[in-house]
């Protein structure tokens, strides 16, 4: 299992909440919308945040989409840290959060 422990923080509409990967990194990530409706999962690149795809999530969140964005480790929110910068970590921690989803 990837996901050693998730906090959650603020339910309701702009849910904020963090998940602890295998490794202990908090990856911090945004889940709006209904539980039961389609997710689009958002995740950034190279310099970015979970906060730069907020005009699309609230976008696709009028559509009726759940929507859920993903601070890499090292940007937005996640811890900063300076080893796991590759892709196994990143696709890892991705896979924590939607594990934590319910």
């Amino acid at each position: 299992m990837l996901m050693r422990s998730c906090h959650i923080f603020n339910r309701g509409v702009r849910d904020m909440a963090f998940v602890t990967t295998k490794d202990g990194v908090n990856i911090y990530f945004k889940d709006w919308g209904p539980k039961e409706a389609q997710p689009i999962v958002f995740h950034h690149g190279w310099p970015l945040s979970a906060d730069d795809w907020d005009n699309q999530m609230l976008f696709f969140l009028a559509q009726g989409f759940r929507v859920i964005a993903i601070d890499r480790r090292g940007h937005g929110r996640s811890d900063q840290v300076s080893e796991g910068h590759d892709m196994d970590h990143y696709a890892a921690d991705a896979s924590a959060v939607v594990e934590s989803l319910d």
